[in-house]
């Protein structure tokens, strides 16, 4: 790996080294994009909780609703003539409006996976991005609905054509259509079909649609007149939305990748994309690092390079991604927001789901005597094997991570409780206390490590004394100071809530590979001389 020493304040004790793996994350994720009264480009970000602002001729980026404030999960947003941003809160069943001077207000929180938005001539359209979602419009002032369509299956990003047509994706049917937005009681007509699974449309100045495939990574203009169609761009899988900016064309990634795609079909990263969080890590028996971001499963390659094994939208993903333990060449268990313990196999594009039905499961850990993860929404950690699940231990508070131990017992990092448990038959021993929010754990040379995300700090226990002592405090690890971040609800059925994890691994030589969801970059602690 390229080392690239990390150059903020954390500290480190004797004896250890710490560098980057990754680079920090420009945008946690990128969703809707609008052009605002401004030129610039507002992106709203899902799993970042936040909205930014991209100058596209400085390359600046600007913070406009941030995490932690009045607006949770936005999906995407639009600005009517006085300026006023309007934001789908897809988590929250919400629309919010940002006035000019950045006051915020709730317009309707009724409205399951709000998602789509736009506004024309002042009136403003929503979607709900769900199989039966409903099309509509809402008063600015009051937020009361007039339904224009019902039962639609999965319309998202959307816009209103120069016929003065209403044109919207529906994901799920692969297909795009449209609707007399003015007209009441009019049935949807389809536009065009075999498509990508297309998540956006916009405009361009001669007419033509243009749309993102999530899928099949393809940047679409789509003749509404005729239907013939060009492959503007073909991008990574993930495409989420786009937006003219003075006459140039800007895709939207859920990596927070940003691409401005040329006349001549030329692309540019105008920002890079990155990591969402990270959450849980684990290394394979060759020693190759692998990242659970949610969204996407990664390798990471030489350099750092991030290597896309899977994501939302590729065959055989088993779902948002959360905590992970390789368990054997390209094989891995996962456990998923969604609630099941799969079995995935990147390199054959297949998942097996071992058990189902859970609240929350964060950590893994796998042996001979099955798989056992910990359950946050109930505070159990679970044995999977042979079909069947068995309760270990019940009534901890937010189980995070977990690791077996020597003696056949499972270490579970109590993160509600600051403090990490022994579970094994019967009784629940507390190994560390005094701990601030306990996250990911392992166990190695009778050493218990410790990513501390509410402390910021990596420890080592020595399980036979009990000393401990910090590697490094200061981490990018959690929210910034002052920042209580806003509950991530989920979006069935493409993920369950969603919460931090991080995790940590170790690779060959010691090294500690820590997962920085603060600013959304790996870590590696090294040893001194490895």
């Amino acid at each position: 790996m390229l080392p690239r020493e990390v150059a903020a304040n954390p500290t480190v004790s004797p004896g250890w080294r710490l560098e980057r793996v990754t680079e920090p994350s420009r945008l946690f994720g990128a969703n809707g994009l609008r052009t605002g009264p401004d030129g610039r480009v507002y992106v709203a970000q899902v799993t970042g909780s936040q909205i930014s602002a991209l100058d596209v001729a400085t390359g600046d980026l600007a913070v406009v609703s941030a995490r932690g404030g009045d607006v949770v999960a936005p999906d995407d947003v639009a600005f009517d003539d006085a300026g006023n941003l309007y934001a789908t809160e897809v988590m929250d069943a919400r629309v919010s409006v940002l006035d000019p001077a950045g006051r915020a207000r709730v317009l309707r929180d009724d409205l399951p996976c709000a998602n789509g938005i736009t506004v024309h001539r002042d009136r403003l359209f929503v979607g709900e991005c769900r199989d039966g979602g409903r099309l509509m419009e809402l008063d600015r002032s009051t937020g009361a609905q007039r339904i224009l369509a019902e039962n639609l299956p999965s319309p998202n990003a959307m816009e209103v054509g120069p016929d003065g047509l209403l044109y919207f994706p529906v994901m799920t049917a692969n297909e795009i259509w449209r609707i007399d937005p003015y007209a009441d009681d009019v049935a949807p007509q389809r536009v065009a079909g075999d498509l990508g699974v297309p998540d956006s449309v916009k405009f361009d100045a001669d007419g033509r649609i243009v749309s993102t495939q999530a899928a099949s990574g393809q940047v679409l203009r789509i003749d509404p007149r005729t239907g013939e169609r060009t492959v503007l761009a073909q991008l990574h899988p993930g495409l989420d939305n786009c937006t003219f900016a003075d006459g140039r064309l800007f895709v939207s990634n859920f990596s927070g990748e940003i691409t401005e795609i040329g006349a001549d079909g030329s692309t540019t990263a105008v920002l890079p994309g990155g990591l969402n969080w990270p959450l849980d890590l684990t290394v394979d028996d060759a020693g190759n690092l692998f990242v659970a971001d949610g969204t996407y499963f990664y390798a990471v390659g030489d350099g750092g390079r991030l290597e896309t094994l899977g994501m939302l939208f590729s065959p055989g993903y088993p779902g948002f991604i959360r905590g992970v333990a390789a368990d054997g060449p390209g094989e891995f268990v996962v456990a998923t927001s969604g609630g099941q313990v799969s079995r995935y196999v990147p390199g054959q594009a297949r998942s097996e789901v071992l058990a189902d039905g859970f609240d929350q499961l964060y950590g893994v850990a796998v042996g001979s005597t099955g798989v056992v993860v910990t359950e946050f929404g109930t505070g159990r950690v679970l044995r999977v094997h042979g079909g069947t699940v068995e309760v270990l231990a019940g009534g901890l508070a937010d189980p995070v991570g977990i690791v077996a131990a020597d003696d056949g017992s499972y270490l579970v990092a109590e993160s509600g409780a600051g403090r990490v448990v022994r579970v094994g038959g019967t009784s629940t021993e507390t190994v560390v206390d005094g701990l601030v929010r306990p996250q990911g754990i392992l166990v190695a040379d009778r050493r218990l490590y410790i990513v501390d995300a509410g402390a910021r700090q990596v420890l080592a226990v020595d399980l036979d004394t009990g000393t401990r002592h910090t590697i490094a405090a200061g981490l990018p690890i959690g929210p910034p100071s002052g920042v209580q971040p806003k509950p991530l609800r989920g979006m069935p059925p493409f993920s369950g809530p969603q919460g931090p994890f991080a995790g940590i691994a170790r690779g060959r030589g010691g090294v500690l590979f820590i997962a920085a969801d603060g600013d959304g970059s790996v870590l590696a602690l090294h040893p001194v001389g490895s």
